[in-house]
């Protein structure tokens, strides 16, 4: 018999059974192959299988790198930062939090990540704002919360400084070269 006097203590995101987690993902197509990607996002991570052998990353997760055929593949996180490649807009689907399939229709895009060419994951966006997202679009992740289960995201991506701008009065390496 369990003691009253102690509170009961939930797992950590981590910690969660391969049941609860098909439980808090119901609907979502959790398998063997794809279920660490699933465990990232409850710590807030976006994580693609990476090749431990030739170093390439591949999506949809599978156990074995289609490019070398090693089955040395591991989750590895990404930054999420990366380009819009395709949009589409959905006008009809399952009822879902925070969808509205009517007023132009729910955005859906596929997002080039910057880690590797044509490593692109699929996503919903949002805080564009008046300006509809197009495809070219710099974006970065986020994850929204949809049913208690975080879903891949995009959002407008803010350009960073560089650590060491180039000064105004300085020519730039182009010029410098063609004054040699």
């Amino acid at each position: 018999m369990a003691d009253p006097n102690q509170s009961e203590q939930k797992p950590a995101d981590g910690d969660l059974s391969d049941a609860e987690l098909l439980e808090l993902f119901a609907g979502h197509g959790v398998y063997r192959d794809n279920a660490a990607q699933y465990r990232g996002r409850l710590d807030g991570q976006l994580l693609i299988n990476r090749c431990a052998d030739c170093a390439r990353y591949h999506q949809p997760p599978r156990p074995m790198c289609p490019n070398c055929w090693s089955f040395d593949v591991v989750p590895t996180p990404v930054s999420g930062r990366g380009t819009i490649h395709l949009l589409m807009y959905l006008h009809a689907g399952p009822p879902a939090d925070g969808v509205d399939y009517h007023n132009g229709g729910h955005p859906v895009v596929v997002v080039e990540l910057e880690e590797q060419e044509h490593l692109r994951v699929t996503g919903t966006v949002h805080e564009f704002g008046p300006n509809e997202p197009s495809i070219g679009d710099a974006v970065e992740l986020d994850f929204l919360d949809r049913g208690g289960a975080p879903i891949v995201a995009f959002r407008p991506s803010h350009p960073t400084e560089l650590n060491h701008p180039t000064k105004p009065d300085q020519p730039s390496l182009q010029e410098h070269r063609s004054q040699d």
